[in-house]
């Protein structure tokens, strides 16, 4: 049931963008999820938020056309968000990455611009999958991690796209990639 609320949240979302011209990607989970469906949709993972990249330009016709659609502004530890009006909790809230900015102040890549995506089979903007392999090797979280041993495990990311990462980034997969346990043989 949690699930299906998040992706009720992300439809409304980004219909809400689009019903208004404001141009968005999708990214984190749910744009690792679109990725990955493509490939082995047994293979997708639950996330409990929705995580959008949006222009700063952009700011205040997001926030008018989430309101229009039952969302608040709020910003909860300097992180932009849109909180649902009946489920305010910032844990599920939809949350906001500038597009070309640095997402910490000590990343060494900025984020994507959002002209940087395709067409998810659902119908909305996700961020392209070398920018989201940017961003998740960028961020370097453990649930980052995951996400591209995903991507990994499914053979989704092409040699020539691995080859023009930047180093610093090219050294994060390998290290992603020494980490992975191979698979026991059955």
């Amino acid at each position: 049931m949690a699930a299906e609320h998040v992706r009720g949240r992300l439809h409304r979302t980004t219909a809400a963008l689009d019903r208004h011209g404001v141009p968005y990607a999708v990214i984190g989970g749910h744009a690792v999820a679109a990725h990955v469906a493509r490939v082995d949709c047994d293979a997708v993972r639950n996330t409990n938020d929705v995580d959008i990249l949006l222009r700063r330009d952009d700011w205040m016709q997001a926030v008018s056309a989430m309101q229009q659609a039952g969302f608040d502004a709020a910003e909860v530890a300097g992180i932009p968000m849109f909180v649902d009006r009946d489920d305010p909790s910032p844990r599920r809230g939809v949350h906001v990455v500038f597009a070309a900015e640095r997402t910490r102040a000590n990343d060494a890549h900025a984020a994507p611009d959002v002209t940087d995506f395709e067409v998810a089979e659902e119908g909305y903007r996700v961020v392209n999958l070398r920018a989201l392999l940017i961003m998740k090797l960028t961020a370097f979280r453990r649930k980052d991690q995951v996400h591209v041993e995903d991507m990994l495990e499914l053979n989704m990311l092409p040699r020539e796209m691995v080859a023009q990462l930047p180093a610093d980034l090219r050294a994060r997969l390998d290290e992603i990639r020494a980490s992975m346990r191979p698979e026991a043989d059955g």
